[in-house]
């Protein structure tokens, strides 16, 4: 194609492309907002509920604190919160991996 010239498929096709990434970036969003992740403190005293989005949904203490001193309480809710914000992380690229896997760049061969 001799330079200056337009190319009118190349164009439609960038377009398609821009349009199916904006599908799969809202997909991707809606599951970073809805998919949950549950992990618990290594002393299985602390559950955790977080979206891939980083949002704790929800947090169950599994055993009695009464017998537990309010440092070990705290040291739980610590582990499982971190382990929760690792999760979180772990499930939004595993969320990205699946949803952009059929991407490829549009390349101007």
């Amino acid at each position: 194609m001799p330079r200056g010239e337009i190319d009118e498929a190349w164009i439609e096709e960038a377009v398609r492309r821009y349009r199916r990434i904006e599908s799969l970036q809202a997909e991707f969003d809606q599951a970073v907002a809805t998919v949950e992740v549950t992990v618990r403190s290594p002393d299985g005293l602390v559950e955790v509920v977080v979206t891939a989005g980083g949002r704790i949904t929800d947090v169950r203490f599994l055993g009695s604190l009464h017998a537990r001193a309010p440092r070990d309480v705290a040291d739980s809710v610590r582990a499982a919160v971190t382990a929760a914000a690792d999760a979180a992380e772990w499930a939004r690229e595993k969320l990205h991996n699946e949803t952009f896997t059929a991407y490829r760049p549009l390349t101007g061969a």
